[in-house]
């Protein structure tokens, strides 16, 4: 059975999108798509996501260089849900991160910072 972008369960246009390293398995972030930016990422083979806060799309790693090159695509059982493995340059989180997973919930810090964002944006 092949899928269509129509297929997929979007809530008010929107589906969520988990990104997982494709080496390690390392959940690195969390994000929205809506069917353009999951099209985007299909023909182009790097993450495109929909920002909900600046009502646009946008690619990751494009001011910063930290590109998600996607190399498998997966649909949930629900058909509400992406996950998108890619191979991750530089950090995932705009905090400097190296994924957006980096605290517990106590507030300590477990991750490793890559880069610096003042450095990039």
């Amino acid at each position: 059975m092949t899928l269509k972008l129509d297929d997929i369960r979007y809530t008010d246009g929107l589906v969520q999108a988990v990104a997982q390293d494709i080496n390690t398995g390392e959940v690195l972030m969390c994000a929205y798509m809506n069917k353009t930016a999951l099209d985007k990422t299909i023909v182009s083979g790097y993450a495109h996501y929909w920002s909900r806060s600046r009502k646009s799309l946008w690619k990751k790693g494009e001011s910063s260089g930290h590109l998600q090159k996607v190399h498998e695509i997966l649909v949930d059982c629900d058909m509400d849900a992406i996950l998108l493995k890619v191979e991750q340059v530089g950090g995932a989180c705009h905090t400097g991160f190296r994924s957006c997973f980096y605290r517990t919930i106590d507030g300590e810090v477990v991750g490793e910072k890559v880069f610096e964002p003042e450095d990039v944006y």
